[in-house]
C-alpha cells in the first residue's frame, strides 16, 4: 500500500491504492463480511480487475457483502466488471438505499469487521484513513447500523419481466 506509515491519505490516487489494498487485506484474511458505503461510488477502484479478482477470492460460503448507495447508476455506468462479478454472487452481495433522509449524508466507507476500516472523510481533498484499530470498527459499524436502520434493498442482481 502506497500510504504514509500512519495510514492516512491525502488524494484521489492514495485513497484509490488504499481501496485496492484494503480488498487485497480483506481476501487474505478472509473477512466474514464487508460493507460498503458511499453516494454512488463513482471514484472507487470496483472496476479494476484486481479488486474483481480479491472480491472473487473473498466470496465464499458464509461470506456476506452490504452495500449501501444513494444512487447506483454510476455503478452500472463505471463499473461493469463490478455489476457482472454481483450477478454470479447474488447470493452473497445485499444492495441497499437508505430514506430521502440520509442520502446526502452517506459516508465513504469501507468496513471489514475485524479486519479494516477505510474512510473517506473528505471527499473534496480526498482526505482519509485506513485502520485495523478495532474501536474505529465499532464506530464505522454503529454508523452502518443507523442508515441500515433507515434503508430498502436496492439493485436487484437480475431484472425479470414479463
Amino acid at each position: 500500500m502506497n500510504l504514509p506509515a500512519d495510514g492516512l491519505f491525502d488524494t484521489r490516487a492514495q485513497f484509490q491504492s488504499a481501496v485496492r489494498s484494503a480488498f487485497a487485506q480483506i481476501a487474505s484474511a478472509g473477512a466474514r463480511e464487508v460493507w460498503l458505503c458511499d453516494e454512488d461510488f463513482a471514484d472507487w477502484p470496483l472496476n479494476d480487475s484486481q479488486v474483481v479478482e480479491h472480491l472473487s477470492q473473498w466470496a465464499g460460503a458464509h461470506r456476506r457483502c452490504t452495500v449501501m448507495a444513494s444512487r447506483y447508476d454510476s455503478i452500472q455506468r463505471l463499473h461493469p466488471r463490478w455489476v457482472h462479478w454481483r450477478r454470479q454472487r447474488s447470493h452473497v452481495v445485499h444492495c441497499r438505499t437508505p430514506d430521502e433522509s440520509q442520502t446526502n449524508s452517506l459516508p465513504g466507507l469501507l468496513l471489514a469487521p475485524g479486519c479494516l476500516t477505510l474512510r473517506l472523510i473528505d471527499r473534496e481533498r480526498w482526505r482519509g484513513s485506513i485502520s485495523a484499530d478495532p474501536a474505529d470498527a465499532v464506530l464505522a459499524r454503529e454508523r452502518l447500523d443507523v442508515l441500515m436502520q433507515r434503508s430498502v434493498e436496492a439493485f436487484p442482481s437480475s431484472t425479470l419481466g414479463l
